[in-house]
């Protein structure tokens, strides 16, 4: 094991490899600030670079945008006000509050300090595990680990954020797309339609960005305000920040603890945890003389700050050891280490110790890395939060959708990525959390692969009652009858929208019953329509398609029983009145713009489609003069260049140019 952490840090004597570390961190940090990408949009927008660069620098530079997004999104939480992230709402509680009293500085360097050091823990406890689960994992058989991937499903939407019989819903949406291209069991087409773009299947660059990007972009584009409409103070108390820390170290580690429990339950993700960790400091410390937890106390700061860091330290146990991502961002971390031909679990424990230390390296020295340069970036980081979203979005677009390009090569992603946006911004509105779908997308083709081994070599009477199986299905059906219990008592069954499995992904919530009564009749015929394609399969190659078709309809059947009964109890499907309607609008226009956008791509190429498209936006939506927009759009048409110069990606080439 020595050996193998000794291997690991060597690699990092190559300048180019803390480079790769480097270059991740600041995307990181940049992306952590903006609202609603987050770490799944930090990964999502380097991913394309994974199929130019060596295995351990792809590796290198995705854990370091993964490591400090959650250092990044507390700035504009504790200046502004503004959450840079769901789990980042947690310090508008008292990290805002001693910005507005003059002590920014001091919270800020308090949350950098204390999420270094919350991740360098969970770092550590993953160390510490390997050698003990190392036996564990590679005694498994293909029962035990298809019971883990379902698991990880299946707790990724009981502990995600939003309505729980939808979440699973969208899960087996995932799971579908996911079947699409060759069968891993019995190398035929399936759900491909004659489509030489489809047998490949989707690319996992572009559902990530059409679900979680482009959702965003869609609903903030046509708008013209600021993130931010606050006056920004730092403040001062930089050094007392430290101080904190120090004098406060048990809520660092108990934050820290409670980080790491949550980060290796899958789904439960940084946004529980930062809150669970936030709701312990307060227990523990709130009878103390001096507490002020809620109007600018430290320790409201530092304990949800190590546990962000630590979830994210915390989710690479599952994620390496069993190969079930412990968050939508680790869903992609996989998705590269299969890319490599890297497959986690007991022959990645077994056979390739020293990529599990070299990862658990990346990590640790990104922590600190991000954690500097958060102290002397701060101030223009968080100054990003001022800038009117549609100037951010002429640069965003473009550059998402020639990310999404870069794996199939093929211009029809942009349609994919564009429907995508549009699945994943109804999932916004109507409460449905988006990481079940995407970790299910990840694992469909594992989870096909285990259960067609499983179901030739086993009798089902014999791999359904051993041991470990029947563990994990009684803690899934706990875990499902303490969610129906805990929903129950907080809120109303017939409410669509109600928090079933935890938080709402989102507080813009405001779907009318048509929409959820919708989504569950799309469900209905999208499994339908798969049922019925899947008879035309081989024997081997229908068996999971059928499977996945019935549990869509039996959810689909679910959902839609309960949206009704909402309708009833209601006395109306709702109406098309109010802030909804404004939301349509808003995103109507978005659609058209970004159509526009792909029209203009087809036909003149990458290059020229997007200065036309950057230049009439930036001048019609953003409202800038003609030589500031000139200027920018000739600055996004120069990244876009050096990207396929120095980067080595591809431009599309349009039909004209």
């Amino acid at each position: 094991m020595l050996e193998a952490a000794s291997s690991a840090l060597a690699n990092f004597a190559d300048p180019a490899m803390l480079l790769y570390l480097g270059a991740g961190v600041v995307v990181g940090l940049i992306i952590g600030v903006i609202p609603g990408l987050g770490g799944t949009g930090a990964v999502a927008v380097l991913l394309p670079f994974v199929f130019v660069l060596e295995p351990n620098q792809a590796i290198a530079m995705i854990i370091g945008a993964v490591a400090v997004v959650h250092t990044s999104d507390v700035i504009t939480s504790v200046v502004l006000g503004i959450p840079g992230s769901a789990s980042a709402a947690v310090f508008l509680l008292d990290g805002n509050k001693m910005a507005k009293k003059g002590h920014g500085g001091r919270a800020l360097s308090a949350s950098f300090l204390a999420s270094t050091i919350g991740g360098l823990i969970g770092i550590v406890a993953l160390t510490l595990v390997i050698p003990v689960a190392r036996p564990v994992v590679t005694a498994m058989g293909s029962p035990e680990i298809l019971m883990l991937i379902v698991s990880g499903i299946f707790l990724t939407v009981l502990l995600s954020k939003g309505n729980m019989v939808k979440g699973l819903l969208i899960a087996a949406f995932g799971l579908a797309l996911g079947m699409v291209g060759v069968s891993p069991v019995s190398a035929e087409y399936r759900y491909t339609f004659g489509s030489d773009y489809l047998t490949e299947g989707f690319a996992l660059v572009a559902v990530a960005l059409g679900i979680f990007g482009v959702a965003e972009i869609i609903q903030l584009v046509a708008r013209r305000a600021t993130v931010a409409d606050t006056e920004m103070s730092f403040g001062h108390g930089w050094a007392r920040g430290a101080r904190d820390v120090l004098r406060y170290s048990g809520d660092v580690l108990r934050g820290s603890a409670v980080g790491v429990g949550s980060g290796l339950l899958p789904g439960v993700g940084a946004t529980a945890g930062a809150w669970l960790a936030y709701g312990q400091a307060q227990a523990v410390g709130g009878r103390k003389k001096g507490a002020k937890f809620g109007e600018g106390d430290p320790r409201g700061v530092i304990a949800p700050s190590a546990a962000s860091n630590a979830i994210e330290s915390g989710a690479l146990i599952p994620t390496l050891l069993f190969g079930v991502p412990g968050a939508a961002p680790f869903a992609l971390l996989l998705g590269v280490l299969l890319i490599f031909g890297i497959q986690p679990g007991p022959n990645l424990i077994e056979q390739e110790l020293d990529l599990v230390y070299f990862i658990v390296w990346s990590f640790a020295f990104a922590a600190i890395i991000g954690a500097v340069l958060a102290l002397f970036l701060a101030r223009p980081l968080a100054r990003l939060s001022f800038v009117r979203f549609p100037i951010l979005a002429a640069a965003l677009i473009p550059i998402l959708f020639m990310s999404g390009f870069q794996e199939p090569l093929n211009l029809n992603v942009f349609y994919v990525m564009l429907t995508l946006g549009v699945i994943g911004w109804v999932c916004k509105i109507a409460d449905i959390p988006r990481a079940p779908f995407l970790i299910a997308f990840v694992l469909a083709i594992p989870l096909e692969r285990y259960y067609f081994i499983t179901v030739e070599a086993f009798e089902p009477g014999e791999w359904m009652t051993r041991p470990f199986v029947l563990v994990v299905a009684l803690i899934l059906a706990g875990a499902t009858v303490y969610s129906i219990y805990k929903h129950r008592k907080t809120s109303s069954p017939d409410d669509p929208g109600s928090q079933e499995g935890g938080d709402s992904e989102s507080s813009e919530s405001s779907a009318p019953l048509f929409v959820h009564v919708a989504v569950s009749v799309a469900a209905l015929i999208f499994f339908s329509v798969g049922l019925l394609l899947a008879f035309n399969f081989s024997a081997t190659g229908r068996l999971f398609p059928l499977v996945v078709g019935i549990a869509g309809l039996l959810l689909g059947g679910l959902s839609l029983f309960k949206d009704l009964r909402a309708v009833r109890v209601a006395g109306s499907f709702g109406r098309l009145s109010g802030p909804f309607t404004d939301q349509l609008k808003f995103v109507g226009i978005s659609l058209l713009w970004i159509l526009g956008f792909i029209g203009l791509v087809f036909l003149f190429g990458m290059y020229v489609g997007t200065a036309v498209f950057s230049l009439v936006f930036l001048l019609t939506v953003a409202r800038m003069k003609i030589i500031a927009s000139v200027i920018y759009t000739a600055s996004i048409v120069g990244t876009l260049y050096a990207l396929v110069t120095f980067a080595e990606l591809v431009a599309p080439v349009g039909w004209l140019l």
